[in-house]
């Protein structure tokens, strides 16, 4: 061996040292590849678990949301039909009240009938007769109305109403109930009935007119204050001259109207006679409407009805007469006579064509 050369041992060693170190290096790359490879598989599981988790998480929401939306869908048709429940049950609670309201109107109904009264008294003309006076001044004049409401009866072709002045002679009439009277010389049979009257009132109107005393109506809207107004109607109405001064005025605003107390007694014709008067104010002319101030109380109210006691129904009148009064004369003559159950007649109306109304009286008496 020369002076430097190697020595092949230590050549050989350095290449198997070498042939190591690279192998060691492949190992360490395999390692590290198999540990890279492993810590993927590790992080891909992980990522698989974690998604799984995700998804079996999602699902048992989606299950609890599911069972919650199944558990309110039952709930509501509880609820449901326990409201369809109630409505079934107010329904036949309605149905029931309905048919009780029915009988009752129906009820109702039948004592209204029963006990209808005319709603209305028609106008009426009174005339004033006579005062009565008295040595002491007094500030009312009082007045009296006796009303009776009349009961009307409406009246056929060939039928006739009489009244008898004894209520026993038209009671045995109806119970013969068949009467062979004579009419122009043929014999007619007649059927005699009792008059069943509607129900009406009578009753005593008592009305104070006050002397001193007047309403006041339309007074114009000037918007002026209660006490101006006041002052205007006191010195209007003492200039009128309609009595003596001024005692007192009472206004309403709200409804345009007065009560304007007189210190002596108005002539009553003056009250009447002045209806109207003019209201000077602010320089314009304005009219007035004025009344007597009267104070009105009903007593002695009655309800009357039954049967009449003196007059009844004649039906089955056949003539040819065309005449009433005669006919009237023919049927009075035959219902005069004792011998025919008859007695004194005070009235009779007969209708030969059409129909025509008749009124009664609470006594009875034919009008």
């Amino acid at each position: 061996m020369e002076q430097g050369d190697i020595p092949r041992a230590f050549i050989n060693q350095t290449e198997k040292l070498e042939e190591l170190e690279q192998w060691k290096e492949k190992v360490d790359k395999a390692e590290k590849e198999k540990a890279d490879m492993l810590l993927l598989k590790l992080a891909a599981d992980e990522e698989r678990r974690i998604r799984q988790e995700k998804l079996d998480l999602l699902k048992h929401m989606e299950e609890k949301k599911a069972k919650e939306k199944l558990d309110k869908k039952l709930e509501y048709q509880r609820m449901f039909s326990e409201i369809n429940d109630q409505n079934n049950a107010l329904r036949g609670e309605i149905k029931f009240l309905k048919e009780k309201l029915a009988v009752k109107n129906a009820k109702c109904e039948e004592l209204a009938q029963r006990y209808q009264l005319k709603k209305c008294i028609p106008k009426k003309k009174v005339k004033f007769t006579r005062l009565e006076k008295t040595e002491d001044e007094v500030e009312d004049m009082l007045c009296l109305f006796h009303i009776a409401s009349k009961l009307p009866l409406k009246l056929c072709q060939g039928e006739a109403l009489i009244t008898f002045e004894e209520a026993d002679v038209a009671k045995e009439l109806i119970k013969q109930h068949h009467h062979t009277v004579s009419l122009e010389n043929e014999m007619v049979v007649l059927r005699a009935y009792p008059i069943v009257q509607k129900r009406g009132v009578t009753f005593e109107l008592h009305a104070k007119i006050s002397l001193k005393r007047i309403n006041v109506f339309n007074i114009p809207n000037l918007k002026i204050s209660e006490e101006w107004m006041r002052d205007k109607l006191e010195l209007n109405f003492y200039i009128n001259k309609l009595g003596g001064g001024i005692q007192h005025v009472a206004y309403n605003q709200q409804s345009q109207m007065a009560l304007v107390t007189f210190a002596e007694p108005i002539a009553v014709n003056n009250i009447v006679r002045y209806r109207e008067c003019p209201f000077y104010a602010h320089g314009n002319s304005y009219s007035v409407s004025v009344s007597p101030a009267i104070q009105r109380k009903l007593e002695r109210f009655q309800v009357f009805s039954g049967v009449s006691k003196r007059t009844i129904l004649l039906s089955g009148i056949k003539a040819s007469e065309e005449d009433e009064e005669n006919v009237q004369d023919m049927i009075a003559i035959h219902f005069q006579k004792p011998s025919n159950g008859g007695g004194e007649v005070e009235n009779i109306k007969y209708v030969s064509k059409g129909t025509k109304v008749v009124y009664f009286e609470n006594d009875g008496e034919i009008k």
